[in-house]
This record gives C-alpha cells, sequence and structure tokens, in this order.
C-alpha cells in the first residue's frame, strides 16, 4: 500500500522548483491523458512511448518557438491531479527532420526531480485541456502527495547494467538502497562501454573500496580518475552520458588483491581494451 506524506501547510510546485535551484523559465510541465489516438492507458507510460510521443510537435502548438531545457511529464491522476511521471533535457530541435505541420526534438532522459518519480502529485489548473505550461504558470499548483517511494529489487550482479543516469540514482535514491548495500559487499571487475563509439574499459574495485566506493566516484567526477576517460571528459563533459556501467566478475571481500589484478588483466586482453578501447595500461 501507498503511504503518502500529509502536509500541514500549502506546499507548491513552485516551492519545489525553488528547492531544486532550476530556474523556472527551464521548465516545461505536459500533462499526458489516454487516448485512442496516443496513449491509450497505463501500459503505453513508458519511457520509449511518451519519447516518441513528446519528440514530436505541431509548430503551432504550446511548447513555444524556443522550448526550455527540461521537459516535466506528468499524467493525469483522476480530475485535476497529475502525476509526475519523468523528465527530459531538450537539446534543441532536430532542424532537418522539421515537416511542414511538425518539429522534432533531441530529448533525452534527464535526472532532474528523479527522486519524486512517480511519487509527486500536482493539482493542475483548471484549464487541464491546456497541456503544456511553462514552469513560471505552474508555481501555485498545489502538491497534493508525495508518495513514499518504493524499494528497487536488486537484480543481482550478473543482470546489472547501468546508464551514467540511472548510476547517479543508485548512488543518490533511497529505492536503491539494497543495490547500494550489495555493491558495498564485494570486489570486482566491472565493464563501462561507450554506447556513442562502441570503445570498452575494464577496471576493478579491490580492497575496502568495494564496487560501491568505486562506482561512487565515477557519478561524482564523471572519469573516475582514468586517463582515458578523463581524456574524453576534457573534451566534452557531457561525454560521460554515453557511459554504461556492469559488472564482469565479482569477488567476496576475503578475496585477495593479486587475485583480483589477474582478473582484471584477464578481462583487458580478452576484449582488446588496450589495443581498442579505452584502458591506458
Amino acid at each position: 500500500m501507498t503511504i503518502t506524506t500529509p502536509f500541514t501547510g500549502r506546499l507548491t510546485f513552485g516551492d519545489i522548483v525553488e528547492a531544486s535551484g532550476v530556474d523556472p523559465r527551464e521548465i516545461l510541465l505536459l500533462r499526458h491523458t489516454y487516448n485512442a489516438d496516443g496513449l491509450a492507458g497505463p501500459a503505453d507510460l513508458t519511457p520509449e512511448k511518451i519519447h516518441e510521443s513528446v519528440r514530436w510537435q505541431g509548430v503551432r502548438n504550446k511548447v513555444g518557438k524556443t522550448p526550455p531545457k527540461y521537459w516535466l511529464n506528468f499524467v493525469a491522476a483522476g480530475g485535476r491531479r497529475s502525476r509526475f511521471l519523468f523528465a527530459y533535457e531538450n537539446n534543441g530541435e532536430i532542424k532537418d527532420m522539421r515537416t511542414a505541420d511538425m518539429r522534432c526534438f533531441d530529448l533525452r532522459p534527464s535526472p532532474f526531480l528523479s527522486d519524486l518519480e512517480g511519487r509527486l502529485v500536482v493539482e493542475w489548473s483548471k484549464d487541464a485541456v491546456n497541456w503544456a505550461k511553462p514552469a513560471l504558470d505552474c508555481g501555485g499548483f498545489l502538491v497534493t502527495e508525495v508518495a513514499d517511494a518504493r524499494p528497487e529489487p536488486f537484480p543481482g550482479f550478473d543482470g546489472l547494467v547501468l546508464p551514467f543516469i540511472e548510476l547517479l540514482a543508485v548512488m543518490e535514491d533511497s529505492r536503491y538502497g539494497r543495490w547500494r548495500q550489495a555493491l558495498s559487499s564485494v570486489q570486482g571487475i566491472y565493464l563501462i562501454a561507450d554506447t556513442k563509439t562502441g570503445q570498452l574499459y575494464v577496471g576493478k574495485a579491490d580492497g575496502a573500496e568495494r564496487m560501491l566506493g568505486r562506482w561512487s566516484q565515477y557519478a561524482k567526477t564523471g572519469h573516475g580518475g582514468n586517463v582515458g576517460l578523463r581524456d574524453l571528459d576534457k573534451l566534452d563533459p557531457t561525454h560521460r552520458q554515453h557511459f554504461q556501467f556492469s559488472i564482469l566478475r565479482v569477488f567476496d571481500p576475503g578475496a585477495s588483491m593479486a587475485e583480483v589484478d589477474a582478473a582484471e588483466s584477464h578481462y583487458k586482453r580478452i576484449l582488446l581494451t588496450r589495443q581498442f578501447g579505452l584502458n591506458r595500461n
């Protein structure tokens, strides 16, 4: 059962934006409703379907000529109640895909307000038909619910595949407490894949640092101090968004450093990450 946090005062969406530190002029709110021509029901509330629905906008619609950076997606939750789903970061219009009636935008998943995904419910304005609204017009929206975060089940070390954005959430979000506990319990060999270039990086987490400590450094810096990754970061600090993290092998805390080192060298050799990847030693 979902437990909600009661409010004794008037918490508004404007309060949440102010706490985030983001200029409200950089935020657009989009409210989705179910209809036969678009999102037919809850099963359609997937990042893929909503992305396809949102990235195409009519030339004269409400997103504006130069839309803001963050697009916050809400879904109707009964009456004027609207539940926050997730955010996209707008990287601008893809000009060569424009048609006479439609514009296509380069939207990418964003961690903005990720700790409130599926939890935050606001009361939309009475003009609910106006589905796209700049945040400056939404500051007075009352927050009617902030549900307790539901723990995410740990998928196991073999099933763990984390894009960089999700890695940030794992390190900070209370829903991933079990994940952090698991990662803090093992040493191991991990793989970072650059999904833009296909290059690979093999690394190790050993000693007291464990997997959690090592990956937290990537979340903080984007490169973890590795030479090859640091060089990419110097050229383009946003390139880290293309990194994907997974685990090749885990060791219990009692494994020797020599054993972990040998495994790291083995994976570098068979995956050719020194010759063609991002390992520099």
